[in-house]
């Protein structure tokens, strides 16, 4: 187990795998951004269908 760990590490796989990590984390944060974003910018649209459904219904 410690030498398939040491050649892990010592091999190019460790620090790909580290790269790729980091990549996919920064493309999540900006996609957790633009979908913040947009929800914010749609609030009023959705709050105002939300209220004419209800007076509709009531």
């Amino acid at each position: 187990m410690s030498s398939y760990l040491y050649s892990f590490l010592k091999g190019e796989d460790g620090p790909t795998a580290v790269e790729y990590a980091v990549l996919l984390a920064l493309i999540l944060v900006v996609l957790m951004s633009a979908i913040t974003a947009v929800g914010n910018s749609t609030a009023g649209v959705w709050s105002s269908d939300v209220n004419k459904i209800s007076n509709a219904t009531s």
